[in-house]
């Protein structure tokens, strides 16, 4: 039973933003489950998180093409190499979070500290769209861009640091988002055809 958490104590974001050379996207989430449902130490660690499988859709038509049957986890390896080779950045909008129900719901956590966007765009100077992964964490690049929060599997243009910047907000990768998986990966399909990637 989810319990609500009293003196919910501050989390730090646990890993690093991934950047790989001359990325050209970015993709941000909220923050990470707690380590107990990490199947890897890497982002969207959640066995059933569908994000990896989505981008096993998108791009090899394959569900399971970042899936190891026998471990039970994701291939990591894959998974980073797949992203350095398509240019694609990840990140999370909170860096410092408190979860206000012990689970990994965003509708109970609460961000003490968003990212620093600007210092991580300086780190991306061919990065000109970011695409967030559910209502959150759209709301919280909305606010450091000062655009509006585009609906779902939609996007804004602005100028950002002196550059264009296409802001998407993508449907949530969770289960507990009520949309089927084929419908998630055709709008991610869409998003990355429109960036060139696809």
């Amino acid at each position: 039973m989810e319990t609500e958490a009293k003196n919910p104590p501050i989390e730090s974001h646990p890993w690093a933003a991934f950047i790989p050379d001359r990325a050209k996207i970015l993709i941000m989430g909220t923050f990470p489950p707690k380590s107990n449902r990490w199947s890897m130490d890497f982002y969207y660690p959640n066995r059933i998180n569908d994000f990896w499988r989505v981008m096993g859709i998108v791009f090899f038509n394959n569900p399971d093409r970042f899936w190891n049957s026998l471990t039970k986890s994701f291939r990591l390896d894959d998974i980073k190499n797949f992203l350095t080779e398509r240019g694609i950045a990840m990140n999370d909008t909170g860096a410092k979070v408190r979860r206000l129900k012990d689970n990994a719901s965003d509708k109970f956590l609460e961000i003490v500290e968003q990212v620093d966007l600007h210092g991580l765009m300086e780190l991306m100077p061919e990065c000109k769209t970011i695409a967030t992964t559910g209502e959150k964490a759209a709301g919280v690049i909305a606010s450091l861009t000062d655009t509006l929060v585009p609906a779902t599997g939609s996007a804004v243009e602005t100028d950002y640091m002196s550059r264009p910047l296409t802001i998407w907000r993508m449907p949530s990768t969770s289960r507990a988002y009520p949309l089927p998986i084929a419908r998630k990966a055709e709008a991610y399909a869409e998003m990355f055809r429109k960036t060139g990637l696809l």
